[in-house]
């Protein structure tokens, strides 16, 4: 059995950190079995590794190695990729296909993000582990495989149980054995180690010298968070050795490349922030119904007395405030009514206006056609406000303001031009 340094140098893994040292020494030691094996971690801490390690050490290496990325393949194929289809089975499928279980019989099959797996793929699975069964999509006959299966995953699978994500006996069957993978930041004397190697190998694939970091580089380096982990690291390794024409790397210009503590982190919305959004977006809702609704009963009380007095000036005078406040006032601060609304005043004997419009049963009012119209033109102008205030939140950049409308790109694309914003 190879040593946890020769591992190593076959696999191009840096770092002695003792977290590190421990999952290499769990997965040379479970490589020889035929148990399964999940390895858990943070997005770009290197899990790959160490399937390809347990599958070079055991039995299986002369057998077929498939690495399925199952965040990567749309729900509705994932069955037929994984095990297969019969002819058709689904409209296109033109012929009989063999999915991963079966191309992959005697070797190793790498589940990578198989937190993302779909329910239903979940109880296909775990059929697999329990007794090496599969049934192809379309097909009614049982085929056997003898895959032995390693998973990845950065999801947090105690949390996806509870939530009813992932099922709990699947979760037990592939976390036979569990081998953790630090995040960088908890690997603290390994950062330079890797920087230096990723800046080697960009020196020497893109023909120049290598770079170096002073010492107040190396410190910040060292305490950044790196959220991202090693990719993060190995992506600025290369930016710098491309963009910067000096090898002598500065703090200043180390920190130019880094984004701020806390402004670096994955864009990931949290269940808490998600209810918050819709509770905000609820409440201006509500704010506009509200308003809606005080402005029909103003509207009712203002038609209503113009049916009853018939007098369009003394009403004006009367509800001067009410009327500026529904229809905007002019340069000469007078309401045209005759433009604003199809108000049409019919005299009618106080008696008839009396019977119709009893103190009883106020709502009972004979709404005039111009109530529909000016109700329709107060959402409009909620709409408006909305849309700019978005519009403005958002810089004018309109595919977030949407998401923050709640609406699609398009959806936003076509109001603007509607009330040519």
């Amino acid at each position: 059995m190879e040593n946890i340094q020769a591992i190593k140098q076959r696999f191009e893994i840096i770092g002695n950190d003792p977290k590190l040292n421990r999952a290499i020494e769990k997965a040379i030691q479970v490589a020889p079995t035929d148990i399964s094996v999940l390895v858990t971690g943070e997005s770009g801490v290197g899990k790959e590794s160490i399937p390809k390690i347990i599958h070079s050490l055991s039995h299986r290496k002369h057998g077929k190695y498939i690495a399925v990325n199952c965040g990567a393949i749309p729900e509705g194929t994932i069955d037929s990729e994984l095990f297969g289809h019969e002819k058709g089975a689904f409209t296109g499928a033109t012929a009989t296909r063999e999915g991963y279980f079966e191309v992959a019989d005697g070797g190793t099959i790498f589940l990578d993000e198989v937190g993302e797996l779909p329910l239903t793929t979940q109880v296909r699975l775990l059929r697999v582990l329990e007794n090496g069964e599969f049934i192809k999509v379309g097909s009614s006959q049982v085929q056997k495989t003898n895959v032995r299966i390693v998973a990845a995953t950065n999801v947090n699978m105690i949390s996806a149980i509870d939530k009813g994500k992932f099922r709990e006996d699947l979760y037990y069957r592939l976390s036979t054995v569990e081998i953790n993978l630090p995040p960088l930041r908890e690997r603290k004397e390994d950062i330079h180690l890797l920087f230096r190697k990723f800046a080697s190998d960009f020196a020497h694939k893109y023909k120049m010298p290598p770079l170096k970091l002073d010492e107040g580089a190396v410190q910040w380096l060292t305490k950044y968070r790196w959220s991202g982990n090693i990719r993060q690291l190995r992506n600025v390794a290369e930016q710098i050795s491309v963009l910067e024409t000096s090898r002598d790397i500065s703090l200043a210009t180390l920190q130019s490349y880094l984004p701020m503590e806390g402004s670096n982190l994955p864009s990931v919305i949290s269940e808490k922030k998600a209810d918050s959004d819709f509770s905000s977006e609820r409440e201006i809702l509500y704010k506009i119904l509200f308003d809606m609704k005080s402005d029909l009963n103003d509207l009712k009380k203002l038609t209503l007395e113009l049916m009853q007095n018939g007098n369009t000036n003394k009403v004006q005078e009367s509800n001067k405030t009410l009327i500026q406040r529904i229809y905007g006032s002019t340069e000469e601060n007078e309401i045209p009514f005759e433009k604003q609304t199809s108000l049409e005043v019919i005299p009618m004997p106080s008696e008839t206006i009396q019977e119709e419009f009893d103190d009883d049963d106020e709502e009972n009012y004979l709404i005039a056609e111009a109530i529909e119209e000016e109700d329709s033109l107060r959402l409009d102008q909620k709409e408006i406000e909305l849309i700019k205030k978005a519009l403005e939140r958002n810089k004018g950049k309109r595919k977030a303001a949407a998401d923050e409308l709640g609406i699609s790109e398009r959806t936003l694309y076509r109001k603007i031009k509607q009330f040519d914003l």
